[in-house]
């Protein structure tokens, strides 16, 4: 079987969880040794693991034909992409693209992010689609969030085979339910147009079927999972007076960064011998420097900016307590990499993780009392923090993209009538 994916994000390259849990099921899923699979990033930078997929990068990609030479193309692509696989792709353009800025080998530019002209960048990503449905053999079309739906509904149009859509978040968790009319419609347009669609939690789930009105059979929650860590032997805390608790993740409105700073403020006034980790980057990091020195907790709050790759784990392997306060969270893998470094985590209610951890601790996102508390016993209680360690431990070794993947397999046979 052949899947053909799209997708927005892959490591190392990542801004968020979207491609932590790309990488994890594809490499999941590549332990079904009759599965090939390719994904569609808009801007690959070469270093890509493709050991188990191969990925395609829409920049390289043709859509609009000019005479190009083959040092031309080989000096252009930087070896991303072969010249033949690009001549390919250049005789399968069957439609008028130069409405479309390209550069001189006729391709898109993309930046690879999340920028101020996205819909534009999404729209761009669905005329590369357009060439690959005519170039590639697949089975089966995948689509991976919201930005990747029109080019698997045009991939579907132009080649008739079945399309699964991933949704790994909604514009009701990113905004808090301040929906964005432009963003809910691509929403919305996907579901509709897709043959089966994969939540990766029930609380997901719910939200796709009553809010954007799809039939309850047509949706299936396959969890998110963790890869195992070849180096977590290797990680382990530095000897230090302090205990650490720390938050990590995209600092915005979903993730509840304001209710991190409100209760290290309420563990500060009690506590001592405690210090507080914000790591990530958002739009709302300025305000929470802010809070925290309003508060006058900022000798004892610090913030790291945005950590990727290994960071993250010796990040994870630090803390003492890792805390997801997530107004809105669809999955939420973080707490499982913390859990795998052997840090207790205590997550929001509001979480799809919620419905899979049970040695996790779980509150109310905005019960600032509670999470306090369970902090001030975590750090001040050692048999405490031996239980959540030791259980969470074994807890995730059984959370596995293999797993995952094996369901993921059956909806493919599933749409495939097999």
């Amino acid at each position: 079987m052949k899947a053909l994916m799209f997708g927005w994000e892959f490591p190392p390259h990542i801004l968020g969880g979207l491609g932590t849990a790309s990488y994890g099921l594809t490499r999941g899923m590549a332990e079904q040794k009759d599965l090939e699979i390719t994904f569609v990033i808009p801007k690959p930078y070469g270093d890509e693991d493709q050991s188990f997929l191969k990925i395609i990068g829409a920049c390289n990609v043709p859509v609009v034909w000019k005479e190009s030479s083959v040092e031309e193309v080989e000096r252009t692509l930087g070896g991303i992409m072969s010249p033949v696989e690009y001549y390919h792709y250049r005789n399968n353009i069957k439609y008028d693209y130069r409405r479309i800025g390209t550069n001189n080998i006729g391709c898109i530019e993309f930046s690879g992010r999340y920028p101020d002209n996205l819909i534009q960048e999404i729209d761009n990503y669905e005329a590369v689609a357009g060439v690959l449905a005519h170039s590639l053999e697949f089975d089966v079309i995948h689509s991976h969030d919201w930005l990747t739906y029109p080019a698997g509904i045009f991939a579907k149009r132009i080649s008739g085979k079945p399309m699964v859509i991933h949704v790994h978040a909604t514009d009701y968790d990113r905004s808090r339910g301040n929906v964005n009319p432009d963003v809910y419609r691509i929403e919305k347009e996907g579901m509709d147009a897709a043959d089966h669609i994969i939540t990766v939690s029930n609380l997901t789930r719910q939200t796709v079927i009553e809010k954007y009105h799809q039939d309850p059979a047509k949706v299936t929650t396959v969890h998110n999972a963790v890869e195992p860590l070849d180096f977590v032997d290797e990680l382990h805390k530095s000897e230090r007076k302090d205990k650490v608790i720390t938050f990590l993740g995209r600092i915005t409105m979903q993730k509840g960064p304001e209710y991190f700073v409100e209760v290290a403020a309420r563990v500060l006034a009690s506590t001592d011998g405690v210090r507080f980790v914000m790591a990530g980057s958002g739009d709302m990091m300025d305000k929470m420097v802010r809070l925290a020195a309003k508060k006058g907790i900022a000798d004892k709050f610090h913030f790291t900016g945005f950590l990727k790759g290994r960071n993250v784990y010796e990040m994870l392997a630090e803390s003492d307590v890792y805390m997801m306060p997530s107004v809105s969270e669809p999955f939420g893998i973080s707490p499982l990499e913390a859990m795998q470094c052997g840090t207790p985590s205590i997550i929001s209610k509001q979480s799809g993780c919620a419905e899979i951890l049970d040695h996790a601790i779980k509150t109310d996102y905005w019960d600032i009392d509670a999470m306090a508390d369970y902090i001030h016993a975590i750090v001040k209680y050692p048999a405490m923090y031996k239980s959540l360690r030791e259980n969470g431990l074994a807890e995730i070794d059984k959370i596995r993209w293999e797993y995952a993947g094996q369901k993921v397999r059956a909806i493919y046979d599933k749409v495939l009538g097999r």
